[in-house]
């Protein structure tokens, strides 16, 4: 996949709406593609993070053992927190379908960051809009 097809990927991801096109072009040459079969485990909860992925093709569950907590298809990412603070995964994520995926390391994250922080209000977006969810889940 080339810089410019990752870059019309990532414009259409909810969290990089507010980043413009420079800072956008530098994270999608620096993600990395990755490929997982159905029934694949991306993320073990426990282990320790510091990457996200945004879905390109393909469904994942994100889950605690036998519980799931969300369903994401294309277009949408996971693993923001970790790529933020690294620290140990809170959740298993695991391929429903064969997906593909591009992997956006913390430092990237960071260095864009430091020249965008539209990339910035979008994670915070992301972030907020997961913790309500969150919080609906645990109230029901």
């Amino acid at each position: 996949m080339i810089t410019l097809e990752r870059l019309l990927i990532l414009k259409s991801v909810d969290l990089f709406k507010k980043t413009d096109d420079e800072a956008l072009v530098e994270l999608a040459a620096l993600a990395t593609e990755c490929e997982f079969k159905a029934g694949e485990t991306i993320i073990r909860k426990g282990e320790l993070g510091s990457c996200m992925f945004v879905i390109v093709s393909g469904r994942v569950k994100v889950h605690d053992g036998d519980r799931i907590i969300a369903e994401l298809g294309e277009l949408t990412v996971f693993g923001e927190m970790a790529a933020l603070s690294p620290e140990v995964r809170i959740a298993s994520v695991t391929a429903l379908q064969d997906v593909f995926l591009l992997k956006i390391e913390r430092e990237v994250i960071y260095e864009v960051m430091s020249l965008n922080s539209g990339l910035a209000q979008g994670i915070i977006e992301v972030l907020c809009q997961r913790a309500r969810s969150l919080a609906i889940l645990a109230a029901g």
